[in-house]
């Protein structure tokens, strides 16, 4: 059995959540495609879907898996794209969306690159916080950050985000700094709109998350706002790396509770299920993750993170 065919298989049942649904995209049988999911898992002698009558879904293994066929399928489907033109030659127009904070630090200065690189190209790029729809508005690429909503679309990690607590060195000075999560209701939170609370270790080197709820006397719908306030030492923000890695580095301000905070989350890029990715999406997507994963990328000046501690007090918080 075609090996490209049994990968092909699983994406499609993992997409689109069942075998009949993955048959009929790839206009077979379900026999065929169980038969095809059968050979993989016996192929690797692992277990990679828990199928029941009722609903299918990834073991661990599987999920792993996963990630690394959707890559060597759209490799495969680039490769040939470009073999049956004669040509690697990436052209076209790509229009990719991404949440606007993110996209405009992350995601818009890397588009110069881009189109220095492919001269073929051109590109709109959507800054906007609301949740598009890529294929009824036409988009062929979406940034995305955090956990993805089970959709019919096709993800490829980027990398990692980081959340820190942080504070301003006045802030500190006057109020102290926490030392466990629950020193938090001592302290003027900054809220992101109405408060869901804040997520961090169940414990110190736990994998397991908890989220703690905070109050303040300041809410802002905008984290870039909410970074401002931190900085003018309003209070305490919960913002991730890439908003204040630069004012941590340059010591404007401090992370605390790093030993609680919680486990990264991803940055995706997400695309509808095709069965040839365009090469310009898988250029700009490799384009990303390149960047991405480049050591300290998200702390621009390269020295590590060192943030300034303020002086200790006897103090420690406020009452």
């Amino acid at each position: 059995m075609n090996p490209f065919k049994e990968m092909q298989a699983l994406v499609l049942v993992a997409t689109h959540g069942s075998l009949s649904a993955a048959a009929r995209v790839e206009g077979v049988t379900p026999a065929i495609i169980a038969r095809r999911l059968d050979a993989l898992e016996e192929r690797l002698g692992s277990q990679l879907l828990h199928r029941t009558t009722r609903r299918v879904s990834l073991t661990e293994s599987g999920d792993n898996y996963l990630e690394d066929c959707i890559r060597i399928l759209n490799d495969l489907a680039s490769a040939e794209s470009a073999a049956s033109r004669g040509s690697v030659q990436v052209s076209g127009h790509l229009r990719i969306t991404a949440p606007a904070g993110f996209g405009r630090r992350h995601v818009a200065p890397h588009v110069p690159t881009f189109l220095e690189r492919h001269q073929d190209v051109s590109v709109t790029l959507d800054l906007s916080d609301r949740l598009v729809d890529l294929v009824n508005e036409g988009f062929d690429c979406a940034i995305r950050l955090g956990a993805l909503a089970d959709s019919n679309l096709v993800s490829v990690a980027l990398g990692d985000m980081q959340r820190v607590v942080v504070a301003s060195p006045a802030y500190l000075e006057r109020c102290g700094q926490p030392r466990s999560p629950e020193e938090l209701v001592k302290h003027d939170c900054l809220a992101l709109g109405p408060q869901r609370g804040w997520t961090f270790r169940a414990a110190v080197g736990s994998a397991k998350t908890r989220n703690i709820r905070v109050k303040g006397s300041m809410e802002c719908n905008d984290g870039v706002v909410l970074a401002e306030w931190a900085r003018a030492g309003a209070g305490l923000a919960w913002r991730s790396m890439w908003e204040v890695g630069e004012d941590l580095q340059a010591g404007r301000l401090v992370s605390v509770l790093d030993d609680w905070a919680a486990p990264p989350v991803g940055i995706y890029a997400v695309f509808p299920e095709r069965r040839h990715l365009p090469l310009k999406v898988r250029a700009f997507i490799d384009l990303l993750k390149d960047a991405y994963s480049q050591k300290n990328y998200w702390l621009p000046k390269g020295n590590g993170l060192k943030p300034v501690q303020p002086k200790p007090r006897r103090n420690s918080a406020r009452s």
